[in-house]
């Protein structure tokens, strides 16, 4: 498709976050089944539910416009994934991949509200007003994930990390 209005750009940058939350779909049972801090885990388990959510609000703004969700692989999220996955590989004390966890969970937070962000002002501009108030809410659910992760790290996992663990 060649991009030459904002309403296909629009519908190409759309695909890039369903393809992306669709590879969160993936990641993060990995994660929950990683994560040592039950917090961490019950956290995980719950952006799971809330990513469901979000595809299926992409999946209504597709279905409202008429085009198929499918066929872009968001490469960008694909590399945040991979490095989060190493550190899934890392010889690391439980302490220590929890809070590596939370790092790159935010990386991929961080990633997907700009992505969320773009989106609602080309919805916006094109007067695609359900697809932004669709796409508000999700921004509003990463952005509460993001300050739901700073506020585990600050508060217990990275203070659990600082000292080696006593075996």
């Amino acid at each position: 498709m060649k991009l030459d209005t904002l309403e296909k750009l629009f519908t190409a940058e759309l695909k890039d976050l369903y393809s992306a939350e669709n590879q969160i779909l993936t990641a993060l049972p990995k994660m929950v089944k990683a994560a040592s801090s039950p917090d961490l885990k019950k956290g995980f388990e719950e952006h799971l539910q809330q990513t469901q959510g979000h595809v299926t609000r992409l999946e209504s703004i597709f279905d409202e416009m008429g085009e198929n969700p499918k066929g872009k692989m968001c490469k960008g999220m694909q590399g945040v994934l991979e490095e989060g996955a190493e550190m899934l590989k890392e010889d690391a004390t439980p302490e220590v991949r929890d809070a590596g966890l939370i790092s790159a969970a935010q990386r991929v937070e961080h990633y997907e509200m700009a992505g969320y962000g773009t989106c609602i002002a080309y919805a916006n501009e094109i007067g695609n007003k359900n697809a932004a108030s669709l796409l508000k809410a999700t921004l509003s659910e990463e952005k509460q994930t993001n300050e739901k992760l700073t506020d585990l790290a600050e508060k217990k996992v990275n203070r659990s990390a600082l000292q080696p663990a006593m075996r």
